[in-house]
């Protein structure tokens, strides 16, 4: 339910839909607490003296506010009413994701409390939000610019500077309300058996009641496929099994990315449906096999692409739902057949699109934010809240099949030495805890840098030389058993030695080129232009680079894909393969024509 003048009017949980909702975005009351003193102050108990456009964030120009300095803690207000057709039914208050620490008020009443920026809460209004009365928000989102913070590429300097960018502070994604029965379904895990042409879900409820039952319904465009019922007052979660015959079974991949429908209900004690929401499903698998990873059985070379999900004008938040579809169109039209969604918890509507389109993706967490000085040898200090945001956007997203694996941390550059530090406690916290909430999916423990975990699903290193000549022989030791890996300046090692796992080069290229910039502007100025090592001399001179780079990957029957850098260029980092606005800055038919040279890998006699 929105109106023509809401911003972000879609559903935001595509994966999860129930009928009746509410779209909270549009004007909100709003007020900067540059002190953080604003509950003393008594702001909760007043209007506040600004406004803003939610969802967009105060930084951004989409938001009317457009503020980048630091913003300790920002307010929002707003009041709604509950239509009165959701009368006998508790109203749930979403936020898409709030950045960073998140306290709500109801009426003067809190109702919720958060931490994490990139990850969705909510708070169940009880009797606070009866159908038909007037109800007031409050939002206090604090942000403070000190201390370990997953921050993604967020800058901890006042102005953009390398690859940090503009600040995101508060609310970038939607706000809504649904209403729900006393007794509801919570988000389901879907998880596809290929092998076994079936589904097993994974359906959670709020509560259970004596005589209830849950029931799935999966179809197709020819209609219903098969359907299961199972007792819902006896288990916590209970657990069906949808079993597909064999000429209704059909595999989701990048060429076919087929999608079942599938209907959740609770039914009650006599039978009448209680509870119903809309999802859909992908039946496909993802395996190892030697140093392989397997799409549905066969190997599969990943052409991803490094994807950071910033907009100019909206910075994190994507001005428009067909932003995001857009992005991985161009990526898909230059030849690329995934991303790694880098730094950043990308909002759940890209990830629908992905499994609608056949894109590959590997969900990975904004862990830049952990390095707080110290030695080189304890200068990574990520804490616990780091594990628990994470395990937020597993939860969130694994029933998605267009995510194909797990990057809880990237670049935890650290000395590897005899003592254990917080940094191989929580990368290693965060590898089991992934691993014991999916079982289906390869997990990396960091990209790049600091392997700290010997069985780590995936090993990968991440190298900018420009050479080509030198590239292919500094990736050329994987056959052998020692491929690149990185280390520190001095040669010390970051990383547990590799065991022969899947491996690949999960960044490189990063080529310089911007038509517009001065061919003789010096690299060492990271605040107007640049890209990694020299900038090319001409588009030609770009092409034959990319080529040559992507080729000494492609041609490697021990690698299984790569991610080159990146899709768009991004503020004053300026290596992207489109612009910033997403316009056309280079021959994408000759990009696309490099990236789909046969890879070695998938021939039948590799590796």
């Amino acid at each position: 339910m929105h109106t023509p003048s809401v911003p972000r009017p879609e559903y935001p949980r595509p994966q999860f839909v129930r009928r009746d909702w509410l779209n909270l975005n549009g004007t909100w009351q709003f007020e900067t607490d540059q002190g953080d003193s604003g509950l003393e102050r008594g702001l909760l108990g007043r209007d506040l003296t600004g406004e803003i456009l939610v969802p967009f964030a105060p930084e951004s120009e989409l938001s009317g506010v457009g503020d980048t300095d630091f913003l300790e803690a920002v307010w929002y207000r707003r009041r709604f009413t509950p239509p009165a057709e959701w009368a006998g039914r508790r109203v749930l208050l979403h936020f898409g994701a709030v950045d960073h620490d998140t306290t709500v008020w109801v009426d003067g009443t809190e109702v919720v409390r958060h931490r994490g920026g990139f990850t969705p809460f909510t708070a169940d209004l009880g009797d606070l939000a009866p159908a038909g009365r007037e109800v007031e928000i409050t939002v206090r989102a604090r942000d403070p610019k000190s201390g370990p913070q997953a921050r993604g590429k967020q800058a901890v300097q006042y102005a953009n500077h390398d690859c940090n960018y503009t600040r995101t502070t508060g609310i970038w994604q939607t706000v809504w309300a649904e209403p729900v029965p006393e007794t509801h379904l919570r988000r389901p895990r879907v998880t596809p058996d290929l092998a076994g042409g079936a589904f097993s879900l994974e359906l959670p409820l709020s509560a259970g009641r004596a005589g209830q039952r849950v029931r799935a319904v999966l179809s197709d465009e020819a209609g219903e496929v098969c359907r299961a019922v199972g007792r819902a007052d006896l288990d916590l979660a209970p657990r069906l099994h949808l079993s597909l015959p064999q000429d209704r079974r059909r595999e989701w991949s990048p060429e076919d990315p087929f999608l079942y429908g599938l209907r959740l209900e609770l039914l009650d004690a006599d039978g009448q449906v209680a509870d119903t929401v809309e999802s859909y499903a992908g039946l496909r698998a993802v395996a190892i096999r030697g140093r392989a990873v397997l799409l549905n059985g066969r190997p599969r070379f990943q052409r991803l692409v490094l994807d950071q999900g910033w907009y100019r004008d909206g910075l994190m938040t994507a001005p428009t739902d067909e932003a995001l579809v857009r992005d991985i169109e161009l990526a898909m039209e230059a030849g690329f057949n995934g991303a790694r969604l880098h730094q950043k918890v990308f909002e759940e509507r890209f990830l629908y699109h992905a499994d609608r389109l056949g894109y590959l993706v590997w969900g990975e967490f904004g862990d830049w934010g952990c390095e707080v000085g110290g030695s080189s040898g304890d200068n990574q200090r990520p804490d616990a809240s780091f594990v628990a945001q994470w395990l937020e956007a597993v939860e969130r997203d694994y029933s998605h099949p267009s995510v194909i694996g797990w990057c809880p941390l990237n670049e935890t550059y650290q000395k590897l030495h005899d003592r254990i530090t917080r940094l191989d406690d929580v990368t290693r916290a965060m590898f089991l805890a992934t691993k014991a909430m999916d079982t289906s999916r390869p997990v990396i423990d960091a990209s790049g840098y600091s392997h700290r975990v010997l069985e780590t699903d995936i090993y990968d290193s991440h190298s900018y030389e420009q050479d080509p000549a030198a590239f292919r022989q500094l990736v050329s030791g994987l056959a052998g058993g020692e491929p690149f890996v990185n280390a520190h300046e001095s040669g010390a090692a970051y990383s547990q030695p590799y065991r022969g796992q899947p491996y690949f080069v999960s960044e490189f290229g990063g080529i310089w080129w911007n038509p517009e910039a001065a061919a003789e502007q010096s690299g060492s100025d990271r605040t107007v232009s640049w890209g990694y090592g020299d900038r090319v001399r001409t588009e030609d001179e770009f092409h034959e680079r990319f080529a040559g780079l992507t080729g000494a990957l492609l041609q490697d029957p021990d690698m299984f894909g790569y991610c080159y850098t990146q899709l768009t260029d991004v503020f004053q980092e300026q290596n992207g393969v489109y612009r910033f606005d997403r316009g056309t800055k280079l021959d994408i038919a000759r990009i696309r024509e490099a990236q789909l040279r046969p890879a070695a890998i998938e021939e039948p006699d590799a590796g």
